[in-house]
């Protein structure tokens, strides 16, 4: 039960990916796909700037940003890649098609990150089920793809 939670949680985060591919996909239209990343970023920013100073969300130390190591803050220019590539992909494929896409890289990297434990988690081998597993999501990729 103590992962039924997280589950839900990350399950409403994949509602929310696919919700905000379309609209950054949307914006990207009408004013571009490098611009729209880049608005995306701004208000991203706004938004947490008013929960971590004006309502006081935060309970991290932004003191100890010195303790984090060069590579920890690549996931802010990742970040930029990531927003690009879905505003770039999904109104050439649809948003079914590129959101399963990103489903079958993020899990079969996912896998990969967790079998060498990288950056302290927790090691999980890489078993055959799972092989399969990205296996069928990658055949269910392809089947989004037919006509």
């Amino acid at each position: 039960m103590d992962i039924f939670l997280p589950l839900i949680i990350a399950a409403l985060s994949g509602v929310a990916m696919a919700v905000q591919g379309t609209l950054n996909s949307y914006m990207s239209k009408i004013i571009g796909q490098l611009e729209a990343t880049f608005m995306v970023h701004i208000i991203g920013l706004l938004t947490v700037v008013i929960a971590l100073f004006g309502l006081k969300l935060g309970r991290g130390h932004l003191g100890k940003l010195g303790e984090v190591p060069w590579y920890g803050y690549l996931g802010g220019f990742i970040s930029v890649l990531i927003i690009y590539g879905v505003v770039a992909s999904m109104p050439k494929v649809g948003v079914a098609n590129a959101t399963t896409a990103i489903i079958v890289g993020q899990v079969t990297t996912a896998m990969l990150i967790d079998s060498t434990g990288l950056l302290g988690f927790e090691k999980c081998p890489i078993t055959w089920m799972k092989v399969l597993g990205v296996l069928l999501l990658a055949a269910g990729a392809k089947l989004m793809l037919s006509k």
